[in-house]
C-alpha cells in the first residue's frame, strides 16, 4: 500500500469534510510515504490545504461551473475546463481512488480519474447510483453508526483496520499566533473553567439554533453557579445573533475574535475547557481540539452526528426526530430542551475535572 498515489473523494460540505479528516490522517499514518491528493470545493480548500497529511489539494470549482454551465457566453469555456480537471486526474495516475461521499458527482470523478482501485461504499450506501462507478465496495455495520465511524470503515478496502481515531486537527504556527494575541490581549484574566458557546449556525441549517434566551439564560447559570468565563465564537453573519444573546446576559462575557479559518477557529477552542453548542462544524472541530464537547440536538441524528471526541449529548425525544424536515416551522424538538438541561449536563461534564 505503501508509496502509492492516492485520490481522496469528499467534495463538500465543511461539515462533512471536517468528519473525513480522521480517516486520511489515519491512512497517512498507515503509509506514510504515499501521496494523498484531494479534491474538494472552495469552502473547504483552505483547510485541506492547511492538514501536512494532504500532499495535494485539486479544486473542484461547483459554484463557477454552475454558473458557467448556464450561460450561453461561458458554457463551451466551462466545459473545457472540465476536460481540462479529467486530464490532469489521469495524468497524475493515482494507484487508487477514496470515494468517502457516494454520490454520482464523485462517483464520475472517481472513475474518470483513470484509477484502476476505486473503493467506495456498497449499494446500500451510497446515493444516486454511486456504488456502479467503484470495483471495490465496503459494507457498512447494520447498526447507525457516526459519519467519522463510517470513513474509517472505507479503509478497510485498502485492508486498514482503525477502530478509534485520536487524531487532531493541524494548527498553522501563524493562527497560534493569531488567536494568542488575542487572548494576550484580553482586558482582565478569564476564570476557569473558561467555556465556549457557538450558537450559530450556517443560514442553511437555522433549524439547529437553539433559541438566544436560553443560551443567555445558560451562560449566566455558568457564570454564577460555577464561576465560569463564557467565550462566544462566531462566524459569517453570526456576529449580530451572538450579541443579541450576550445583552439579554445579567452576567459579563467574552466575544471572541473574527476568526479568518477553521484552523484559527480549532486554535480558540484549544485555550477551552469546555464547548457547548448544536450539531454544527464547530462542535466537530473543537472535538477534533480534543476538548470535551456539550452537543444540543434537535432533528438531526445523535447517532450519525456524534463528535469523535469526549461529549455529551442533550436531546429530548418528541415522537417526530431525528427527521430530515429542515423546513419544519414548528421546531418542537429544540424548542423542548430548556436551559437547566443543558446547565446539568454541564455541570455533571465538569465535576470530575473540579
Amino acid at each position: 500500500m505503501d508509496c502509492q498515489r492516492i485520490l481522496v473523494l469528499r467534495l463538500s460540505a465543511v461539515g462533512d469534510v471536517i468528519r473525513t479528516l480522521p480517516a486520511v490522517k489515519a491512512l497517512k499514518e498507515h503509509a506514510p510515504s504515499s501521496s494523498i491528493s484531494w479534491i474538494v470545493e472552495e469552502p473547504s480548500q483552505a483547510l485541506i490545504k492547511s492538514q501536512p497529511e494532504v500532499d495535494e489539494v485539486i479544486l473542484f470549482p461547483r459554484r463557477r461551473w454552475s454558473q458557467g454551465i448556464k450561460s450561453l457566453k461561458r458554457a463551451w469555456g466551462t466545459i473545457g475546463e472540465m476536460r481540462g480537471l479529467v486530464k490532469e486526474l489521469r495524468r497524475r495516475k493515482f494507484d487508487l481512488a477514496l470515494d468517502f461521499h457516494g454520490i454520482l458527482k464523485s462517483g464520475v470523478l472517481s472513475f474518470l480519474s483513470g484509477s484502476p482501485r476505486r473503493i467506495g461504499y456498497d449499494r446500500i450506501s451510497t446515493k444516486e447510483g454511486n456504488f456502479l462507478f467503484s470495483n471495490v465496495k465496503v459494507k457498512l455495520p447494520q447498526q447507525k453508526i457516526s459519519r467519522f465511524q463510517r470513513n474509517l470503515a472505507l479503509l478497510k478496502g485498502m485492508g486498514v483496520e482503525v477502530e478509534k481515531s485520536k487524531y487532531s486537527l493541524h494548527i498553522p504556527p501563524e493562527d497560534r499566533d493569531y488567536v494568542a494575541s488575542f487572548f494576550k490581549a484580553s482586558p482582565a484574566p478569564m476564570s476557569r473553567p473558561l467555556i465556549a458557546i457557538h450558537p450559530g449556525t450556517s443560514t442553511k441549517a437555522l433549524f439547529k439554533r437553539w433559541m438566544p434566551d436560553r443560551y443567555a439564560e445558560l451562560a449566566d447559570r455558568l457564570v454564577r453557579e460555577l464561576g465560569a468565563s463564557i467565550l462566544f465564537t462566531w462566524g459569517d453573519g453570526e456576529l449580530e445573533w451572538v450579541e443579541g444573546i450576550r445583552k439579554g446576559m445579567t452576567k459579563p462575557s467574552l466575544l471572541g475574535p473574527q476568526t479568518e479559518s477553521l484552523t484559527q477557529l480549532g486554535e480558540v477552542y484549544r485555550h477551552c475547557d469546555l464547548y457547548i453548542g448544536g450539531d454544527t462544524g464547530p462542535m466537530h472541530i473543537a472535538s477534533l481540539m480534543g476538548i470535551p464537547v456539550v452537543v444540543i440536538y434537535g432533528p438531526t441524528d445523535p447517532t450519525e452526528n456524534e463528535p469523535i471526541g469526549n461529549h455529551v449529548k442533550v436531546r429530548k425525544e418528541v415522537g417526530c426526530n431525528p427527521c430530515h424536515e429542515y423546513s419544519c416551522k414548528k421546531l418542537s424538538c429544540i424548542k423542548a430542551i430548556s436551559a437547566d438541561e443543558v446547565f446539568r449536563a454541564t455541570k455533571e461534564f465538569l465535576r470530575p475535572a473540579r
